[in-house]
């Protein structure tokens, strides 16, 4: 190899510059070194593997990993090419064809976009690839949707239909903390302060962070735990026995059953996290407490949470407009 090399710089010395010749050494140098090499031996599914550590290790639930698993290594299946050598032209050929064949919004494929950016924006930054071929592919336009929130008169409906205490006590804690659905259930006895009314919650990245209830969180939790007779430290646990831990799951059923008996739209837990926020700002919380509260690390993952309430918006144009 090293021969090889040496007839190759001294054949191409009478066409380049003293500079140039350094600069080409350099570069067949690293392209040929053992590290090169090594790099090269790797699979596609072991380079796959290693990102999804890397990422566990930065502290991604096993939801996300989960998801970042599926989709690159759907990816990676449709594709005979190795992870280095794969070029923004294949995966934009690939993106094309998903949603063809899907038929799926373009927030799907956006998100699925994001996903493997995050995979090859990896493989740069440790030196595996010169550079990440998703830097050409640019965010995919999608409709700005005004998501809706739960009214005062649907909360105030969920809370008289509730046959459960513990369901009264998911809904007000819920409603007036607005955590994630993953962090409600991993809630523990131990972590709520009644008389403080606040409770401490492990959000994304196992971040710790302090959120508050009111007056109506506090009675209908302490009127739950009152009642239950088990020994599980868990706060929210099933209803029958063995009275395990609650999950997602369970809490995402229960509360779309009671909205649909109650004809509301679309009940769900993360619902509930957009009210919270949504009602803070009108009530004018600055957003900065509201970023800080609902534990989120980018200011603007805040706005797109919280909407504001038109008739506020009307309400202000009036005053300052007229």
């Amino acid at each position: 190899m090293e021969e090889k090399i040496v007839k190759v710089l001294n054949e191409m010395s009478e066409y380049l510059t003293i500079a140039q010749m350094k600069k080409l050494q350099e570069v067949i140098l690293e392209a040929f070194s053992e590290n090169e090499i090594e790099k090269s031996s790797i699979s596609n599914d072991a380079f796959l593997q290693m990102f999804l550590d890397a990422k566990k290790i930065e502290g991604c639930s096993e939801r996300t990993l989960q998801y970042y698993y599926t989709t690159v290594a759907h990816m990676l299946s449709k594709m005979e090419t190795p992870v280095r050598k794969i070029t923004t032209e294949e995966i934009r050929t690939y993106l094309s064809e998903y949603q063809g064949n899907s038929h799926c919004t373009n927030v799907t494929i956006d998100n699925i976009r994001r996903n493997i950016s995050s995979f090859f924006s990896w493989l740069e930054e440790e030196d595996y690839i010169l550079k990440s071929p998703m830097r050409r592919i640019h965010k995919i336009k999608t409709k700005t949707v005004v998501k809706s929130v739960i009214s005062d008169e649907g909360i105030e409906k969920l809370r008289d239909h509730c046959t459960e205490s513990r369901d009264l006590a998911i809904i007000d804690l819920l409603y007036s903390t607005g955590i994630r659905v993953g962090e409600l259930v991993n809630l523990n006895k131990d972590d709520i302060d009644l008389e403080a009314r606040e409770c401490v919650v492990y959000g994304k990245g196992n971040k710790e962070r302090r959120v508050y209830f009111d007056a109506k969180a506090k009675v209908h939790l302490k009127n739950y735990m009152e009642k239950r007779n088990d020994d599980n430290k868990a706060l929210f646990v099933t209803l029958d026995f063995p009275y395990d831990r609650l999950k997602i799951s369970g809490v995402e059923i229960r509360l779309r059953t009671l909205g649909r008996k109650l004809n509301l739209e679309r009940i769900h837990p993360h619902k509930f996290r957009r009210t919270m926020a949504t009602r803070a700002i009108d009530k004018g919380m600055p957003i900065e407490q509201v970023q800080k509260i609902l534990g989120h690390s980018q200011i603007d993952t805040t706005m797109q949470y919280a909407m504001v309430n038109q008739a506020n918006v009307k309400s202000s144009h009036q005053r300052f407009m007229s």
